[in-house]
């Protein structure tokens, strides 16, 4: 009776959580390339790891009945048998196999999302900076001119190249249906490429914790065709307020606030870290940048110095 009961309960608990299960998981709908490759990788790992535990309870079931209490004598002895090098082999090798297998398709995955997706490669991205601070994203479109607070405007079938960074404790910027989390660190900048190809509207938020704040530390992303994106962008510069450094400082007190849209970018007057970088495809070049500005100043302070 009690084993009825316990079977009932556990029933019944198992029917409660799947009541919940009626949308698919973000990380396995995908919306973008980036998305459906890390997709691919969490399905073959899936995959690969219920074949393990298949075998594993085969095994497990031919060794209870093979070896289940038989009627043999008391004074039974099974013969000695002694190790048997074939199957200590298998079963040495195989283990290897299968990590060497996920190894590859892991590695593989992660050298393809850390540079522009495949197909997008002939395109100019559109660059967004990703500023966290408690609890709040910025995002800062410095072609454009314009900056959004809390919400995310994306053109689709148009690589996106985040700069990724915070004002305040590491953040994790992670948009589930459009590709994994990558971290947002103070006093440097990290680069995270990504794509929309489906029109729609996702939830982003912030995967690391960071303080009280949290769980509310989300953004709202909305992917629309190439035209309705440039159409937005030319309504913002005809209604927005200037983003002023006031306002800013404003918005990086901690604390929640809703959504906001300005003209102009918080990079004019508070630039983003890119003395250091991340680690991304587009490391070396940024680097480049970096070192002809620099030399570029050094010849400029030479000529001035050679005409006194």
């Amino acid at each position: 009776m009690k084993m009825k009961w316990a079977l009932l309960t556990i029933i019944f608990s198992i029917a409660t959580v799947l009541t919940g299960c009626d949308n698919p998981l973000a990380v396995l709908d995908p919306k973008g390339p980036v998305a459906a490759n890390q997709a691919n990788v969490i399905m073959i790992s899936i995959w690969t790891m219920l074949i393990i535990v298949l075998v594993v309870v085969i095994l497990y079931a031919i060794m209870l009945f093979k070896y289940r209490a038989s009627k043999s004598s008391d004074d039974y002895v099974p013969p000695h048998v002694e190790g048997s090098h074939v199957l200590e082999a298998i079963w040495t090798i195989i283990p290897i196999l299968i990590v060497i297998f996920l190894s590859v398709v892991s590695v593989r995955s992660t050298n393809e999302v850390e540079a522009t997706p495949k197909g997008y490669e002939d395109q100019e991205p559109l660059i967004i900076y990703a500023a966290s601070s408690n609890w709040k994203w910025h995002f800062s479109y410095p072609e454009e001119d314009i900056e959004t607070v809390n919400y995310l405007f994306l053109p689709t079938n148009r690589p996106i190249e985040f700069k990724l960074y915070s004002y305040g404790p590491i953040s994790s910027f992670w948009i589930p249906q459009l590709g994994g989390q990558k971290y947002a660190m103070s006093d440097m900048v990290n680069t995270l490429h990504l794509a929309a190809e489906t029109p729609g509207e996702y939830m982003g938020r912030n995967a690391n914790f960071s303080g009280s704040g949290f769980a509310e530390h989300t953004f709202n992303v909305k992917a629309m065709p190439e035209e309705e994106f440039t159409k937005w962008v030319d309504e913002i510069h005809g209604t927005a307020k200037k983003l002023t450094e006031s306002e800013f400082d404003k918005l990086l007190e901690p604390g929640h606030v809703g959504q906001y849209t300005f003209n102009g970018t918080h990079l004019d007057f508070r630039p983003a870290p890119e003395h250091n970088h991340g680690a991304s495809g587009n490391g070396e070049s940024e680097h480049s940048e970096h070192s002809d500005h620099e030399d570029s100043k050094k010849a400029d302070e030479a000529e001035t110095e050679h005409q006194h």
